[in-house]
């Protein structure tokens, strides 16, 4: 009886020594990473593939970047570079800076850029946008003293 008993009991310890992780621990684990993924959808790799011209907040217009320049926007999860590659001058477009976005707005403040840029950069260092932004594309849209929308850039993620 006394041997049943030890075996018996050195079953059930071996029984919760082998217990799984509780399952709520590995399910929160997973959602706090899919929030974590989730919460800058604008990090990566962008490249401009056309415009809009807005009238009264309407498309009128619209054109593709692929015959005028190539530009590509990298943002990390706090610093945004652009380049453009223009036919004239490889290295003569770009920035680099700071942003942010929540709630439909994008705001980029630049450090510096090329010198076309830098005397930008010396009236205007900061730059406001409306952002419609999807998981594999966006659109940073220039909006006027009243709200309304002028023009827009308009991305495609490319990594």
């Amino acid at each position: 009886m006394k041997s049943n008993f030890l075996i018996l009991g050195m079953v059930f310890l071996l029984v919760m020594a082998c217990k799984d992780e509780p399952k709520s621990e590995i399910e929160s684990t997973d959602v706090k990473t899919e929030i974590e993924t989730n919460r800058n959808k604008l990090k990566g790799t962008w490249e401009l593939v056309g415009f809009y011209n807005y009238k009264d907040n309407v498309v009128v217009d619209s054109f593709s970047n692929n015959t005028i320049s190539r530009q590509v926007k990298m943002y990390t999860d706090s610093k945004v570079m652009w380049c453009k590659l223009l036919k004239t001058d490889s290295i003569e477009f770009f920035g680099y800076g700071s942003y942010n976005y929540d709630d439909g707005k994008l705001t980029e403040v630049l450090d510096f850029g090329s010198a076309f840029m830098n005397e930008v950069i010396k009236e205007n260092q900061k730059f406001n946008f409306a952002l419609e932004l999807s998981e594999n594309r966006f659109e940073q849209i220039e909006l006027d003293e009243d709200g309304n929308k002028i023009y827009s850039e308009n991305y495609e993620r490319v990594e």
